[in-house]
């Protein structure tokens, strides 16, 4: 059986739509991965995509989607009435099928080193 998780990462732009498509079709370029929603938030400058699929195509996905808004957002001029934390703000896992939140953990873990290296 098919593991799937969801990953549901914010994104510090909300007002740029040609930035928030660019962030929204590196997640999109990753197969086996659904990009579910996209919601931008013009007042708080803030976008919340919602992805879903098998755990190692949503690390790839998310790192994509991340390392495209590193490259397009700067932090610099960025303002919103939501706390700005940096260009990906959070990037929380939730198990969703035949995956137990500590195995959804650990492949969240996998994304963090991917990050920070």
């Amino acid at each position: 059986m098919k593991q799937l998780i969801e990953c549901v990462p914010n994104f510090s732009e909300g007002r740029d739509e040609k930035i928030v498509q660019q962030i929204a079709d590196a997640i999109r370029s990753v197969d086996r991965v659904k990009l579910l929603n996209v919601d931008p938030g013009k007042a708080t400058n803030r976008t919340v995509m919602t992805l879903v699929g098998e755990p190692d195509a949503v690390v790839d996905a998310a790192f994509k989607g991340i390392e495209m808004a590193a490259q397009l957002i700067d932090m610099s001029k960025h303002k919103g009435e939501h706390p700005r934390m940096g260009a990906t703000d959070v990037c929380p896992f939730i198990p969703i099928a035949n995956i137990s939140m500590e195995e959804t953990a650990a492949w969240s873990k996998k994304l963090a080193e991917r990050v920070g290296e």
